[in-house]
């Protein structure tokens, strides 16, 4: 078993980075090449600019290549409290700038020629209990009235033409969702950024930033620096670098992961027949699909911890393999070729924050729904940098830290409790 991501592991490594630490000057320096800051720069670089893009380790090597490999429209809450906290229109514009997501995607998939095995399976959020099965069937009628007429609702009796396991009550098809392989997507992101000019430097972290003059600030890196007369800042969970102010408003949330020995085809259309991305509703969650060598990859949270390593990534890789035999009985004998995990970046409402503080740009926040919001927001933030803030969906959410949070989240083990115990009695 490697602990390893398999989307890193199987997919062919950036080629076209650049030698050294950064130099000179810049129109736009990103920081973190992640699927934000590499839709960014493409986006940047497409419209003539020279960008320089600082990563601290690899490309797309944090939570962009180590997710659960999904593409899903939706809100992570549920559609109707969307709409009773924010209202119907604002929570409208906001679906809608997740259904964008999707597309976007989908469109640098076509247009860079990136072979990442794309595709428009559906997503299928599984009701875990009978009530929640109630619950979701009134929000699907909400939300299909009002935004999204391509959902609809899959009762228990018609569970077996979508999944190979009686341990779900019913559940929520939303047909615009698709997936990919996260590694090549993220790979092939990068290459595409490259070809267009845009300058990328793995392995040099962000160690200072100063500000210069307006919003030119000099960044440095272990290896150099570079004066970039803007600064986007794509980073997420980054544990390093001068950015506090960041940091007390997000949670690092350990996300876990387990792939299969590539199974037999005859299995996965027992188990998985339409090779739906699939999610449930509880609290400490599960989601599965597919992977294109026919393995099962199943994630979850399985435990509330601010850390990732192989120990802590294997003791979840045990409670995942745990969950995955509850649903799926016939994998009790299947051999488990890689558990990985990586840090979610969670923030208090779930929602993504965006916009400029202190002449610093910034996009992050996805909170478990990155592979799309995260692109879209890195082509959005290339526009905002050009003097188009209004496009930002982002920009009138205030930002406050958390209470008690100072950068190392202290709280986890009594929030995950927490959540076991709603778990019980929701």
């Amino acid at each position: 078993m490697k602990m390893t991501s398999y989307w890193l592991d199987t997919a062919t490594p950036f080629a076209s980075g650049a030698q050294g630490g950064p130099q000179g000057t810049a129109d736009v320096a990103v920081v973190g090449a992640g699927f934000t800051g590499l839709s960014a720069a493409l986006a940047l670089a497409r419209k003539g600019a020279k960008v320089v893009v600082l990563e601290a380790d690899r490309v797309a090597g944090a939570a962009s290549g180590r997710n659960g490999g999904m593409c899903n429209n939706g809100f992570a809450q549920d559609y109707a409290g969307m709409c009773a906290r924010l209202g119907t229109e604002r929570a409208n514009m906001l679906y809608r700038a997740f259904d964008a997501g999707v597309d976007l995607v989908e469109t640098i998939v076509a247009r860079e020629g990136i072979d990442c095995h794309f595709g428009r399976v559906g997503k299928l959020k599984l009701a875990a209990k009978p009530e929640h099965y109630d619950k979701i069937a009134r929000s699907q009628e909400l939300l299909a009235r009002e935004v999204d007429p391509q959902t609809r609702m899959v009762p228990r009796s018609e569970m077996r033409a979508e999944i190979g396991s009686d341990r779900y009550f019913g559940g929520m098809l939303y047909e615009k969702s698709a997936n990919m392989h996260m590694g090549m997507f993220g790979q092939g992101l990068a290459e595409a950024a490259a070809r267009h000019g845009a300058i990328i430097h793995e392995h040099n972290p962000l160690v200072r930033i100063r500000r210069t003059a307006g919003q030119a600030h000099e960044l440095t890196t272990p290896h150099g620096s570079v004066r970039a007369s803007q600064v986007l800042l794509a980073t997420g969970t980054s544990a390093t670098g001068p950015l506090g102010w960041f940091r007390r408003r997000i949670v690092p949330v350990g996300a876990y992961l387990i792939a299969t020995e590539p199974l037999s085809t005859e299995q996965l259309d027992r188990l998985t027949p339409r090779r739906r991305n699939t999610t449930d509703t509880r609290h400490f969650v599960n989601y599965f699909r597919t992977s294109p060598d026919n393995r099962l990859i199943f994630g979850g949270r399985a435990r509330f911890s601010g850390r990732s390593d192989p120990s802590a990534d294997a003791k979840s890789g045990i409670i995942l393999r745990r969950s995955m035999v509850e649903v799926f009985p016939e994998l009790a004998d299947a051999r488990i070729d890689y558990c990985w995990g990586g840090m979610v970046d969670m923030t208090r409402d779930r929602l993504p924050r965006a916009g400029e503080r202190d002449g610093l740009f910034y996009s992050m926040g996805y909170s478990g729904h990155g592979t799309h919001m995260a692109t879209y927001m890195g082509a959005i933030m290339a526009e905002v940098l050009d003097g188009r803030a209004d496009l930002n969906p982002w920009r009138d959410f205030d930002w406050p830290a958390i209470p008690g949070h100072f950068g190392k989240p202290w709280f986890l083990p009594f929030v995950g409790a927490y959540y076991r115990f709603k778990d019980l009695v929701e």
